[in-house]
């Protein structure tokens, strides 16, 4: 993976700025004693540097100030604009020879080879050889040599979160949204030194090892022995061992010595992913720096409570418990008919008389807004009586459909005519962006516990 690699030291603004120390033969020194005579005042200004000697000793403090602000103690050799590069992971743009391929076969079904020549990966979609993946770019899209070349795939650049969701699940792993709230929460750096109980598959070492890269170093124990030698495989397989150190070694001590094997107050953060968390407590915090962090990967919550007492009774404080879930949506463009802006269907009493206005409209008699009788009530009347009165209208805006022997000739042509005019509109239809969210979440219930080491160094457990 591109994170293991060693960084590029390339030429930036600060190499390029040409502050440096210059070394003095004679440091210039301030004198602030007073003389009283004019001869030793002369004397005084003969004796004085040259002005290009104080310039270069102003710079020379300047650049102090600049590279170690108030820490005047620093070793002035070092104050060379030279030793601070821009350093940068170097990017493999093309697949290589024993390179590591994340292959996309759909949304939810990933897949991994190593790109080796004659080598062929078989599928659902047909046959691929290795041949055609060597020398082609990352994210580019092959295309099956049988079944007349409809099947297809594409090749990934490998990262920790791919790696994760294609590679076989020897236990269970920690997805990668659990994973990055372990890294944030444990403030893990470049550089540090970490401590991981419970390899498993190695998904969450990956994530951890590009966070220390590209000094640091990780420690992880696995009791299982053929669990610890696989993972050391594919650590080798993936190009990162230089960043990880295997051990075959159960550090809750149930068989043989527990532990971590690491000097005291010498391990920057502790990662426990145990069914016991509890007894390996008392081992990382003997490791562990002060102030160093610690997180537990519990499925139950009574481990977590357990995990938490025995946390209090060894100085670790800002103990937190959260469970992080990521519930995932599928997001389209999905054409959908717009709602009706006409008037509903109402009920229309045949009884009822339509008599003109001044304005040239018309309503109907015998209707009492507010007292009308309700519907329901009326059509069971109307239905004990025998006299089925009741009839459904379309209305629209400013016009008013009724019983045709009771309706001007020239009020049914205009509501004859306003009618076949609406219905020959088609519904319109517009694009929306809709979500709906998948049946089912990667992941399982997991409780994360995070907790601060206390500044009083732990004695290793006997």
């Amino acid at each position: 993976m591109d994170f293991a690699l060693p960084h590029i030291h390339e030429d930036s603004v600060v190499t390029s700025s040409n502050i440096r120390h210059v070394p003095l033969e004679t440091p210039v020194s301030k004198d602030d004693a007073a003389d009283d005579t004019q001869q030793q005042q002369q004397q005084q200004k003969e004796q004085e540097p040259p002005l290009d000697d104080m310039l270069i000793e102003a710079a020379n403090q300047a650049a102090i100030d600049l590279f170690f602000g108030l820490d005047s103690g620093e070793d002035p050799t070092k104050l060379d604009c030279t030793a601070y590069p821009e350093r940068s992971t170097p990017q493999s743009e093309t697949i290589q020879p024993g390179a590591l391929v994340v292959i996309f076969e759909s949304f939810d079904n990933l897949n991994f080879c190593y790109a080796k020549v004659g080598e062929i990966f078989r599928n659902r979609n047909g046959e691929f050889y290795h041949d055609d993946f060597i020398g082609k770019p990352f994210g580019c899209k092959i295309r099956s040599r049988n079944n007349r070349g409809l099947g297809y795939l594409y090749l990934l650049k490998p990262t920790p979160e791919l790696w994760a969701r294609s590679l076989k699940h020897r236990t269970q792993i920690v997805h990668e949204l659990d994973a990055s709230m372990i890294v944030f929460y444990l403030n893990i750096r470049p550089n540090m030194v970490v401590c991981e109980s419970g390899t498993g598959s190695g998904a969450l070492s990956h994530c951890i090892m590009r966070t220390i890269a590209p000094g640091g170093m990780l420690h992880t124990y696995e009791f299982n022995q053929q669990r610890a030698d696989t993972a050391r495989v594919e650590f080798e397989k993936n190009r990162v061992s230089h960043l990880v150190t295997v051990h075959h070694k159960d550090v809750c001590g149930k068989h043989g010595p527990g532990g971590f094997d690491r000097p005291q107050a010498s391990v920057d953060a502790v990662v426990l992913d145990l069914p016991e968390p509890w007894n390996a407590v008392p081992y990382a915090a003997h490791c562990l720096k002060p102030g160093g962090r610690l997180a537990s990967y519990s499925p139950c919550v009574e481990q977590s409570q357990r995990t938490v007492t025995a946390l209090q009774g060894l100085g670790f404080h800002t103990i937190k418990t959260m469970e992080f879930r990521l519930k995932e949506y599928y997001v389209d463009d999905e054409e959908l008919e717009l709602p009706p802006k006409e008037k509903r269907q109402r009920i229309v009493d045949k009884r009822q008389t339509l008599v003109g206005t001044t304005d040239g409209g018309a309503y109907l008699s015998g209707q009492d807004t507010g007292t009308e009788t309700d519907p329901e009530t009326r059509t069971s009347r109307n239905a004990t009586e025998g006299d089925p009165e009741i009839v459904l209208t379309t209305t629209t805006a400013g016009t008013t459909n009724e019983d045709p022997s009771t309706v001007s000739p020239a009020a049914a042509a205009a509501t004859e005519g306003s009618s076949s005019s609406g219905s020959s509109k088609t519904p319109k239809r517009k694009k929306f962006l809709v979500a709906r969210p998948f049946v089912t979440m990667r992941g399982h219930t997991a409780f994360l516990t995070f907790a601060t080491a206390g500044n009083k160094l732990q004695p290793l457990p006997k």
